[in-house]
């Protein structure tokens, strides 16, 4: 896990809201409070979860499977004493909860994640534009290491997680390449599922990934 960290791409600055940014930073600057997140070129301490948990470093306390985990900090927004990640724009086959089986490659996802992440700190960096998902949980690209390998690209990369492209993220199109690579080298998951082993949302967006404007 030694390559080079990528820049980020321009469609994750805040360019576009620029306006509604100036205020809010002119008082912070007044005040000596400014804290520059160097992945978004902009100031990161705008507040809310920008302010609590963008550009810093946490220790992961509970891993519920492969691309979703608690990090040892009490979440503001849910009340709760953790803060639970679900990571931005990847998705891992799901592990046995209630009634619902084991998914292809659920464990071994799983079981990848608490090997990498179990009991370390990782450092998290939030998207500009999105940063809770349906159910409450923070999404985030998540780093091994301040200006290390990212573990969203690493799911995909090895196998362990699809590219999910439904909802954009300045990672997005990245994200699909990786994923791309996977399944033609037929690493991970890629070896050996079937259409019918893949989450619903794949299914669909497989069968019309040959549909004019699919």
């Amino acid at each position: 896990m030694s390559r080079r960290r990528r820049a980020w791409p321009a469609s994750i600055t805040f360019r576009r809201n620029w306006r509604r940014y100036i205020f809010p930073l002119v008082v912070l600057a007044v005040a000596g409070g400014l804290s520059v997140g160097d992945r978004f070129g902009r100031q990161s301490t705008q507040g809310g979860d920008h302010g609590i948990y963008h550009d810093r470093s946490f220790r992961v306390v509970h891993v519920v499977d492969g691309d979703t985990f608690d990090i040892g900090i009490p979440d503001p927004t849910t009340g709760k004493g953790v803060t639970r990640i679900r990571l931005w724009g990847v998705d891992t086959p799901e592990v046995k909860h209630g009634g619902t089986p084991n998914m292809h490659f659920g464990p071994e996802a799983k079981a990848f994640a608490e090997s990498v992440l179990g009991g370390r700190e990782v450092h998290v960096v939030l998207s500009p534009d999105r940063t809770r998902g349906k159910y409450g949980r923070l999404l985030a690209y998540v780093y091994f290491k301040r200006g290390g390998e990212m573990y969203n690209e690493v799911l995909i990369e090895q196998g362990y997680a699809y590219a999910d492209p439904r909802f954009k993220h300045p990672y997005r199109d990245r994200f699909k390449t990786l994923d791309k690579r996977a399944r033609k080298a037929g690493l991970g998951l890629w070896a050996k599922v079937k259409p019918e082993d893949m989450p619903k949302w794949k299914q669909r967006y497989e069968a019309n990934a040959g549909k004019p404007g699919g």
